[in-house]
């Protein structure tokens, strides 16, 4: 029987360039010959991207935070059951593109649900399973901002800047609170620069599982 997997997830504010280090570690793997899945949240199968439609539509302005909450999190059940806890007991290297602290740090401080709620109903949605690594790729709220002001922006990405800081701000917290599981990198960095230094703390990882050698 193989040993189980490991889970490692990105986080960060909108245009922190998450998503860019997710993909690049997946291909990295991939490379390496590491059997590896990588999804990204909402979203990683017919359920979800159906639930990130609505999610990110900026026509649904008028979204409870409640409402937006759960929707995060039934997409979260889906993905967590159908992916990612078979992927686990394969073995297999899970990269995702969001997890559990995204609510946290949205919901939880952005949208000021309560960080308790969320860590519990979280819990439920994820079956329990949480990552052995997170990626915080930080950047001032203004830098990520700027990355996207160019582009068509969700219902999301629409947010007042005091939102967006909350969300920072929870992230952080969070972070500085369980140092064993994060990893804060400095997102204004090149991105090659960012990529050296998030493959360095999996390698790490990987290696003390018994995954690389």
């Amino acid at each position: 029987m193989a040993a189980r997997g490991v889970l490692i997830t990105f986080e960060g504010v909108e245009g922190s360039g998450k998503s860019t280090q997710a993909e690049r570690l997946a291909k990295r793997l991939a490379g390496m010959g590491s059997p590896c899945l990588a999804a990204r949240e909402p979203g990683g199968n017919e359920i979800g991207e159906a639930i990130r439609g609505i999610l990110l539509d900026p026509g649904n302005k008028e979204m409870h935070g409640l409402t937006e909450l759960f929707l995060y999190l039934a997409s979260r059940n889906q993905l967590v059951r159908e992916k990612v806890m078979p992927a686990l007991n394969d073995g297999k290297v899970v990269v995702l593109d969001r997890f559990g602290d995204s609510s946290t740090a949205y919901q939880g401080f952005g949208r000021e649900l309560g960080e308790k709620l969320v860590v519990r109903l979280n819990k439920l949605a994820t079956a329990g399973t949480r990552p052995n690594l997170t990626v915080l790729v930080d950047v001032p709220i203004a830098v990520g901002r700027g990355r996207k002001a160019s582009g068509v922006l969700d219902r999301l990405e629409r947010e007042r800047v005091e939102f967006h800081e909350r969300v920072r701000e929870g992230y952080l917290r969070v972070a500085r609170r369980a140092p064993g599981r994060f990893k804060v990198v400095d997102g204004t960095l090149p991105a090659d620069e960012i990529e050296r230094s998030v493959f360095g703390h999996v390698e790490e990882l990987l290696k003390r599982k018994g995954i690389l050698k």
